[in-house]
């Protein structure tokens, strides 16, 4: 121990420990005044900064939150449209079978009316030649019973004239 106190007692070690000791009270100065005026300036920047990011990353689980929301609705839009373009291609085909029956429906009743008119033409062509027949007989009388008056007949000869009026029926 003794040979320590001699060494403290050297200017050397002196010196050293003044200067020592003047580092250690600079530093305490600077600490006290960077306390005072850097070190609240400082924490506030850090709980700043700390509450930014603290906002951010609050701020990041919000807009998650939203994005699987959205994601969610999304979805269900799409499963929305899916059944609403099913419904859509359903109600069209149904339309279509509706305009088919329709249009085979139409076409039926356009060929009945076709059949119905082709039955009164042919209804008015027969009346008509039921009249131009008719017509034919009655002058084809006229005329064999102008032949009869103006010829005097007898029995065979009457014969004659009604065997010629069948043979001209017949050719009619």
């Amino acid at each position: 121990m003794g040979s320590i106190l001699e060494m403290l007692r050297t200017p050397e070690t002196q010196q050293a420990l003044a200067q020592i000791l003047t580092q250690i009270v600079a530093f305490l100065i600077l600490l006290g005044i960077l306390k005072r005026f850097a070190w609240k300036p400082l924490v506030g920047m850090l709980d700043a900064r700390r509450k930014i990011i603290a906002d951010e990353f609050k701020r990041i689980e919000e807009m998650e939150q939203q994005v699987k929301e959205l994601r969610e609705e999304y979805e269900a839009k799409l499963r929305n449209i899916d059944a609403e373009g099913r419904a859509r291609i359903h109600e069209a085909i149904k339309e279509g079978r509706r305009i088919a029956r329709e249009i085979t429906d139409n076409a039926r009743v356009e060929a009945q009316q076709i059949l119905e008119r082709a039955r009164q033409g042919l209804e008015l062509e027969i009346s008509r030649a039921r009249v131009e027949l008719r017509d034919d007989i009655v002058d084809m009388v006229l005329i064999t019973a102008e032949k009869l008056l103006r010829e005097r007949l007898d029995e065979p000869k009457q014969r004659e004239l009604i065997a010629s009026f069948i043979d001209d029926l017949r050719k009619v």
